[in-house]
């Protein structure tokens, strides 16, 4: 269980310099040497430092070192039960361990608002309310014009349940720091939670009455109206918020929501795209609502140019936003328009080039869309932000490969081979695994089995390489039994990849066992995603040495349309017969 704590739990030098002075002052006669304690407040710091830097870790240690060398000083003891609550692994003997520790500064100073703060929050989120809020009210007696604490004070009234002191202590707020739809809509769910409905309509109608015409107060009346599920009510009101200020972009956000709660789609679509269209509504929420509305559209299979038109929309009103552009090229990648998809990335990267997962991104769209030289070129873009990275090396070597400059490749995955991990055998094994399909491109027999047998060596369960290598010795019509073993391997883990079907079918034909060879290439062309010329290609070969020629002819007709320059299998379809690859 993770009972990690909110961002706002920072440690500052001179507070920690302050809370030390002042638990050190209050030792008395202990076991403790003034050395220790010198010692551990100089350790101390140390791992504020290391804890301003991010170093949880670092900063855990250090002040477990400083709490055995002082562990009366009540500031060192508060943070190693913080510490121990950052831990994601903390169980629940550690939680109640860390919570006691902690515990001892807070009895010890009550007036140290900040630690008291924590340690009711650090309750808060391990479900010991009781606890967080007695300390809170510490503090509230302490800090009587401090709205944020009052603010907690309330919540933590209403999550003990006693709904009638957190609403009085809301009701002060008000009072003191004016109304808002923040405070109206916790006081709404409090009477809510009371069974109350009168008090919470009473509370919204006098938010309402402070600013009838405002936007946001009406929006806020509606949703209350949709909780008690008054729809006609809540759209009425949602009419008005329109109409008192029709350029609000979070009206028509509102009421797309209205429209999606009770499954009217058409105008859902139609507010949405009016938000989306709106001037004055933030970058950050239109992308936001930009996604819910791709994803509908996407699951519609909608036709239109609706989103295309939706995007120019917005890169005119928001031309140097590198986010819009970099949302639009996600959208063209669902549309397989890889083209255009690296087109919009290369201009949020004009935007902004030092992005490095940008540069990763436009480099596999790239692949996707076989442009090997843009793709490696993305990568050295990226490569040059991140040097170490070991995965822009994984997609380099490959594209090098498919670009047939082999030496490249070769160099490629030897460059990987010198920063990874030895330790990451699977890793260690796919780069092994690639060095081998490359030399066996070459024509290397000698090497291309050899990194095949490292690579299995090192990771005897990679169905990748089993795959590569089991389809490269089907080629070759050599250790056939072995390859048939290695392949029933990638099968078995996965049955239903059309790629191990394929070769397992391969396999099959070339030991000229033809029945289970076709029931293998036909469980792979039911499990591709797309159309593949190999893979059709390889049905009308089993169905040819099948005896079945007009059906053979006709797979490798399906095959051509999808790669015309293959030359062999124009021979194979204009003379009906097999030839050798």
């Amino acid at each position: 269980m993770n009972y990690m704590l909110t961002s706002r739990i920072v440690i500052t030098g001179c507070l920690l310099l302050a809370v030390l002075s002042m638990a050190a002052g209050k030792k008395g006669s202990s076991r403790v040497t003034n050395a220790d304690r010198r010692k551990a407040e100089y350790v101390f710091l140390e791992a504020e430092n290391q804890k301003q830097q991010g170093n949880s870790a670092a900063f855990y240690d250090l002040t477990r070192y400083a709490h055995s060398l002082d562990p009366e000083n009540t500031a060192v003891s508060f943070y190693l039960g913080y510490g121990m609550l950052m831990m994601h692994d903390a169980k629940k003997s550690q939680v109640t361990e860390a919570l006691s520790l902690m515990r001892q500064h807070v009895d010890a100073h009550p007036n140290d608002t900040y630690e008291l703060m924590v340690y009711s929050d650090a309750n808060m989120a391990v479900g010991k309310v009781q606890e967080g809020l007695r300390v809170m009210k510490i503090l509230a007696q302490k800090n009587p014009n401090n709205p944020e604490i009052k603010l907690r004070l309330a919540d933590g009234y209403i999550r003990t349940g006693d709904y009638a002191k957190g609403i009085a202590v809301y009701d002060t707020l008000q009072m003191q720091e004016g109304r808002s739809v923040m405070l109206s809509a916790r006081k709404v769910m409090a009477y809510q939670s009371m069974n109350d409905t009168l008090g919470a309509l009473n509370e919204m109608r006098s938010l309402l009455a402070t600013a009838p015409r405002s936007a946001e107060y009406n929006i806020a009346m509606a949703n209350m109206m949709h909780l008690f599920a008054q729809p006609d009510s809540a759209l009425h009101y949602l009419n008005l918020a329109q109409e008192y200020e029709p350029d609000n972009g979070s009206t028509y956000l509102a009421k797309a929501q209205y429209y999606n709660e009770v499954g009217d789609s058409a105008n859902y679509d139609k507010q949405i795209y009016q938000a989306l269209m709106s001037n004055d509504l933030e970058v950050e929420s239109k992308l936001h609502v930009l996604v819910g509305y791709i994803r509908n559209q996407l699951m519609a299979n909608d036709s239109t140019n609706r989103v295309q038109n939706l995007f120019q929309v917005m890169l005119d009103q928001h031309p140097h936003e590198p986010d819009i552009r970099s949302l639009y090229s996600e959208y063209l990648v669902a549309r397989k328009d890889y083209k255009g998809a690296a087109e919009q990335l290369e201009y949020a990267l004009d935007l902004d080039a030092t992005d490095a997962n940008s540069w990763h991104r436009l480099m596999v769209i790239n692949i996707m869309g076989e442009n090997y030289p843009k793709a490696i070129e993305a990568a050295e873009r990226a490569l040059a932000l991140n040097p170490d990275s070991v995965e822009l090396y994984r997609y380099i070597a490959p594209a090098y490969y498919q670009m047939k400059e082999y030496d490249r490749a070769i160099a490629t995955y030897d460059r990987a081979l010198t920063v990874i991990d030895t330790t990451d055998v699977e890793l260690h094994s796919d780069l092994l695994g690639g060095k081998g399909d490359v030399y066996a491109a070459m024509g290397d027999t000698v090497q291309a089995v050899g990194c095949y047998e490292q690579a299995l060596k090192l990771y005897p369960g990679n169905t990748g390489i089993l795959n590569n290598y089991a389809y490269y010795l089907a080629q070759r019509g050599e250790n056939l039994d072995r390859a048939e073993r290695m392949s029933a391997i990638t099968v078995k883990s996965s049955p239903g990849n059309a790629t191990f079907l394929d070769t397992y079918a391969w396999v099959f034909f070339k030991k000229k066992d033809y029945k289970m060879a076709l029931f293998y290439i036909e469980s792979a062309l039911n499990n591709l995603d797309s159309p593949s010329a190999e893979v059709l290609e390889h049905y009308g070969d089993i169905l040819f040495f099948d005896e079945q020629t007009d059906k053979a002819v006709e797979q490798w007709q399906k095959a051509l349309e999808l790669d015309e320059s293959n030359e062999l299998l124009m021979r194979k379809f204009n003379d009906r017969t097999y030839y050798e690859e």
